[in-house]
C-alpha cells in the first residue's frame, strides 16, 4: 500500500517537472531573447507643438526634446 503510494507521487512528481517547469524556463529565455533584440524607443511629446517624436529622431536642448529645429527656435 505504501509503496503503491510512493510509485503514485513519483509520477506525478515527473509528470509535474516534465510538463511545467520546462515550459517556464523556455518562456523565461524566450522574453529574454525578444527583450534583446528589439530596442524600445520612447515616444515624447514636443512642448511647442505637441507632436509625438521618438526619442531617436528628437532634438535635445538643454533638457528638453523637441521635434525640430523650428520648435527650439519658437521655445526661446
Amino acid at each position: 500500500m505504501i509503496l503503491k503510494l510512493l510509485l503514485i507521487g513519483f509520477v506525478i512528481y515527473v509528470v509535474y517537472f516534465m510538463f511545467f517547469k520546462k515550459k517556464k524556463q523556455y518562456s523565461k529565455t524566450e522574453e529574454t531573447n525578444t527583450k534583446k533584440s528589439e530596442p524600445v524607443n520612447e515616444l515624447i511629446q514636443c512642448p511647442t507643438c505637441g507632436v509625438y517624436v521618438e526619442t531617436e529622431e528628437a532634438i535635445l536642448s538643454g533638457a528638453t526634446y523637441y521635434c525640430s529645429s523650428e520648435c527650439i527656435s519658437k521655445a526661446s
